[in-house]
């Protein structure tokens, strides 16, 4: 695919790639996590898990590989989702207790998001808070293995962690390039046990990050190289896992676009539609890929007449329209929104409950999220405000 139309006939923008992340991909390349072990030369392991993943028997599987090593593994699955403070200092509390020195996250994207925040105190001390922003960590931290077993968060490709406060229920996203998985392995195999409720919510999550990452402020050519790939395989292996669930093939697309929307994250970040969807989790517990999905659709309508022709390129790569189509951004919003139908989650906020009067409120915090600043199109208060009431009965 050609680059991103705006940027075509100027000169490429700076920036700064530094990968960190070895990646494994394939089916059965969790058999490789004892070797990636040994050769990060840890000795005690701790495995960040959850309960509801346990009964899959893949923690057990990982469990049994990395002892196979000669590594003693202690575990922690007292993870929930959307993970607080809370998660993070409980996990804390047994990671000292067993002296680690090797950490692997293996689940979704709130296992390894409160990985890697265990890995900022016990490495770095104090709390969470400490390290909300990007740099704050001053001491190295340990080596850390990310095993999605869910194609949604890209959390395997970033060095961020969402943690969220656990009495104002507010993400803090708590980055730092020492907090990158040094390996991730991604073996669509464990993705295959997955609900198709959560299947869905995570890939229309996967997809939000492909849209919005190809079109913000601090693009670059990499960082849109890996968006247009990602959504090249998840717009078109959504819809087959969702019917198939067992569907390997298409299980491992969905896999590989969320890593690839991942690493887009990580070098352009994200917009408005992320903005939103922290005050809709925080204020009514909307699952964070059914926020998305409700607000992106008419994010990419409000960011047309800055971004048109960039969402154009996404439109064309799914056969909607030509890349200049004068409503290119239109008929990219109806086809998310059709995703999103298709997944069998709300489309609007009154599906998920939201209470009109909030709005200002859910407005004004939205505004002070730090993506808000990356979209494409600048916003105040009151233009989110207009997004919230356009999505109230979409």
């Amino acid at each position: 695919m050609s680059a991103p139309t705006e940027t075509s006939s100027q000169t490429s923008p700076t920036f700064d790639l530094n990968p960190r992340t070895r990646v494994i991909f394939g089916p059965g390349t969790l058999e490789m996590v004892g070797e990636c072990c040994r050769e990060l030369e840890g000795s005690r392991v701790l495995l960040v898990t959850d309960r509801g993943l346990r009964a899959t028997g893949q923690v057990d599987r990982c469990r049994k590989l990395i002892e196979a090593e000669g590594f003693s593994v202690s575990m922690f699955d007292d993870v929930h989702a959307n993970p607080t403070t809370d998660d993070v200092n409980r996990g804390l509390e047994f990671a000292r207790d067993s002296e680690i020195d090797l950490i692997v996250g293996l689940g979704g994207g709130s296992s390894l998001d409160c990985a890697k925040g265990i890995n900022f105190l016990i490495s770095n001390g104090g709390v969470m808070e400490d390290y909300w922003g990007v740099g704050k960590a001053t001491k190295p931290m340990l080596p850390l293995i990310g095993i999605p077993t869910t194609s949604g968060t890209g959390s395997e490709a970033q060095s961020f962690a969402l943690i969220a406060n656990a009495k104002t229920h507010m993400k803090m996203a708590c980055g730092d390039p020492k907090a990158a998985c040094r390996v991730a392995i991604l073996d669509p195999e464990l993705t295959v046990s997955m609900p198709v409720s959560v299947t869905a919510v995570t890939g229309i999550d996967a997809i939000s990050h492909a849209v919005e990452s190809y079109v913000t402020r601090k693009r670059n050519p990499v960082s849109a190289m890996y968006s247009r790939e990602a959504w090249s395989y998840l717009h078109r292996a959504l819809p087959k896992v969702i019917e198939d669930p067992h569907d390997l093939e298409s299980r491992g697309a969905m896999q590989l676009g969320a890593y690839l929307a991942g690493a887009a994250i990580e070098n352009s970040m994200l917009g408005a539609a992320h903005s939103m969807a922290n005050p809709l989790s925080a204020h009514f517990g909307t699952t964070h890929g059914i926020a998305v999905g409700v607000m992106l659709p008419h994010v990419i309508c409000y960011n047309a007449p800055e971004a048109n022709t960039l969402y154009g390129d996404l439109a064309r790569a799914a056969d909607l329209c030509d890349a200049d189509d004068p409503r290119a951004a239109e008929r990219l919003a109806g086809y998310v929104r059709s995703l999103v139908e298709l997944a069998g989650v709300p489309v609007d906020l009154k599906g998920c409950h939201v209470d009109p009067k909030l709005i200002p409120q859910l407005a004004e915090e939205a505004s002070l999220q730090w993506t808000a600043q990356f979209n494409p199109r600048r916003l105040d208060p009151p233009d989110f405000e207009e997004l919230c009431r356009c999505a109230m009965h979409a």
